[in-house]
């Protein structure tokens, strides 16, 4: 095994069996070869660690990491900062795909692009039987990172960024439901959020059938406290924005129809000439699977 790698891809994950072996199976698929994968069990009490293993045993490049203990995703983000082998390091949610070329897309604008030390991309939003049904992205390259925002257009699981900056800028284990809201302010006030958001869509975000009221209402809250932190004081009005974001995830919670807040971050108007085109490159890393 080499002990030096270009990129290392970092994959959390805590009861995931259902979709991990298609995630695994996206970064295996990709253009550009040169990588490590880290699979870091959270623990799991399903099988996703074995199935985990399995594929360790079958490529050299992936390694498992357990130690059977659930720490949260914020202390695994950091232990996967400590233990890459890569100068540049990517990561992606347990439930997740990523295109064939996103390493080769995001590597290849920081190695052009020097004075930028993270890159993020738009995302496509598949759902539970792995069907395109939306996406969203900007609409030319997006760097205006100068001061503190009350959110970012960061698509967190799709962002690549050299080793160095996650080195000086470590996640929050304080904050395990805004951990990445957290670091883009943190950075934004050390001006070292030297970061672009790209327009291709290269991270397929599996949020229909996930979504949780709870964690959606801690989020809010995480959030919340984060922005006055860095804001340096307390909004009165993006806290009444805030209570009332609450008070409408509990009634779509208790009607059945909270998926919609997922449908509402999509563009409302569509290509189908995207979608069939996505739908088509989630296809081939399912059939592999199969």
């Amino acid at each position: 095994m080499n002990n030096l790698f270009k990129v290392t891809i970092g994959i959390p994950f805590h009861n995931a069996q259902e979709y991990l072996a298609l995630a695994i199976e996206s970064v295996i698929n990709q253009s550009f070869e040169d990588w490590e994968l880290i699979l870091v069990n959270d623990g799991s009490s399903d099988g996703s660690l074995e199935i985990a293993k399995g594929f360790e045993r079958k490529d050299s490049r992936i390694r498992v990491i357990s130690d059977g203990e659930n720490k949260k995703l914020p202390y695994r983000l950091n232990q996967i900062i400590d233990e890459s082998r890569g100068d540049y390091i990517a990561r992606m949610d347990a439930d997740d795909l990523i295109h064939p070329d996103r390493l080769k897309i995001q590597i290849e604008f920081l190695k052009n692009n020097p004075p930028y030390d993270l890159v993020s991309t738009g995302v496509v939003s598949i759902n539970n039987h792995n069907k395109v049904y939306g996406y969203r992205n900007v609409e030319s390259v997006y760097d205006d990172f100068s001061e503190v925002k009350k959110s970012y257009p960061i698509i967190h699981a799709s962002v690549l960024a050299r080793k160095t900056w996650y080195q000086r800028n470590r996640y929050n284990n304080n904050y395990p439901r805004s951990e990445d809201y957290e670091l883009w302010c943190r950075a934004t006030t050390k001006k070292d959020l030297n970061l672009a958001v790209l327009p291709e869509l290269l991270y397929y975000y599996r949020e229909e059938g996930v979504l949780d009221s709870r964690k959606i209402i801690n989020s809010y809250n995480d959030g919340f406290k984060v922005y006055t932190k860095y804001h340096g004081s307390f909004d009165f009005k993006r806290f009444i924005k805030i209570s009332l974001k609450k008070i409408v995830v509990r009634g779509l919670d208790y009607s059945g129809l909270l998926q919609k807040i997922a449908s509402r971050r999509n563009k409302q108007t569509v290509s189908l000439e995207v979608i069939n085109k996505h739908q088509e490159i989630v296809n081939n890393i399912v059939n592999f699977i199969k």
